[in-house]
């Protein structure tokens, strides 16, 4: 990448590679030195003067949207510049990307409950849908919300709705709740009112006002918060990429 080959060199050590066994000599290598910060951005990002609002479109990356406000795709850097949460978690994904994510990342499924889970189905379990005969592993649970997240034993899928049943830790005792199935990345991960979020008594259930958030709905929300950036206005762009690259050689 053209941003890189900006930042000056230095020696590093890298862990325990740190020694030659031969010669006893410590042995480093000239690399760049890209966590080196310079303050001309943070003096360009303080200047309203200097940058404007864009909105990442779908299927946009960074290289096409240097093209299109700039003519060039040499600056899609500058964005990264610009934006710590782009720095921090990644340019935004697609639609497509994201669904595919969600599906890799969140592949059980849920049963959520308003029956007391205190002290029972404790991740490892063994559970066992009486209606469905579906059998599966706890992977963990969220009292806060009442909902056991299930890993699928074999090919047999829960009911949407039925009793399961868990044996405690000490296997002396069953438990039993009545649950509703759902995917796991379609699961609650929250809840909301008046945009804020806020706890729920799990035994009751959200109140008239209290809007569910899903595991989904959540992480779309993050990757939509990240179209929104800063860029530098397309008449600067220029200059300021000659003061930093100015500000690296020094």
């Amino acid at each position: 990448m053209d941003y890189f080959k900006y930042f000056p060199r230095t020696q590093y050590v890298f862990g325990n590679e740190a020694e030659d066994i031969g010669t006893g000599i410590v042995v480093s290598e000239l690399i760049q030195d890209i966590s080196l910060y310079v303050e001309v951005i943070d003096e360009i990002k303080r200047s309203k003067a200097f940058y404007l609002q864009y909105y990442i479109q779908e299927n946009e990356r960074p290289d096409n949207v240097s093209m299109k406000l700039y003519g060039t795709p040499s600056f899609h850097w500058t964005f990264f510049l610009m934006n710590d949460k782009l720095r921090e978690s990644g340019w935004p994904l697609t639609f497509r990307q994201m669904d595919k994510q969600l599906k890799r990342d969140f592949p059980h499924i849920v049963a959520v409950t308003k029956d007391d889970l205190t002290g029972h189905f404790s991740p490892g379990q063994i559970v066992v849908g009486q209606t469905s005969g579906a059998r599966g592993k706890v992977l963990r649970r969220r009292l806060d919300v009442g909902a056991i997240h299930i890993e699928v034993i074999g090919t047999t899928q829960f009911s949407s709705v039925e009793r399961i049943v868990s044996k405690s830790v000490s296997a002396l005792q069953t438990q039993a709740v009545d649950v509703a199935t759902m995917l796991e990345y379609k699961s609650p991960h929250h809840y909301v009112q008046n945009a804020e979020r806020v706890d729920i008594d799990p035994a009751v259930g959200p109140g008239a006002l209290q809007l569910e958030v899903t595991i989904e709905d959540y992480y779309h929300q993050q990757n939509d918060d990240l179209k929104s950036i800063n860029i530098i206005k397309p008449d600067s762009v220029r200059e300021v990429a000659a003061l930093y690259r100015k500000a690296l050689g020094n």
